[in-house]
């Protein structure tokens, strides 16, 4: 969750994603979030707890080869800014359960746009996310 405290910045007011598609507030939380939402500190601390079990019960459902934790961890952090959606077609995912763990991680790198933009921030996370993986080698 640290990684995701590290790149997600809480706002206790309701803004539009970096797409401009999709209002969040908290921790980038998105679930049911209009213009003009405020929440608490503690609402937000709440929700990003929340969000982090969902990416986490995401990753354990779609993944289906041993994961150390440092990969899992890493994983539940793209799936949280991701979603489980765009984790479920990923190149990414597909080696993984090829047990191409370095491979899988290597293509975390293609999740570097929003809005049809490469953006320097995801980039950044997303070698923080592969750094991450791969600390945890499991082959």
């Amino acid at each position: 969750m640290k990684l995701t405290e590290n790149f997600e910045q809480c706002r206790l007011v309701a803004y539009w994603d970096a797409n401009g598609k999709v209002y969040t507030i908290g921790w980038g939380h998105t679930y049911k979030v209009v213009e003009g939402m405020t929440c608490t500190q503690e609402q937000a601390d709440a929700w990003l707890l929340s969000d982090v079990a969902w990416a986490e019960s995401e990753v354990n459902r779609v993944v289906h080869v041993p994961l150390t934790q440092p990969e899992f961890d890493g994983l539940v952090d793209f799936v949280f800014n991701a979603g489980s959606g765009n984790f479920e077609k990923s190149t990414t995912l597909r080696l993984l359960n090829n047990k191409d763990y370095h491979g899988a991680a290597k293509v975390l790198e293609m999740w570097d746009m929003a809005g049809g933009q490469h953006l320097a921030g995801l980039l950044k996370r997303r070698k923080a996310e592969e750094a991450l993986f791969e600390s945890g080698d499991n082959t």
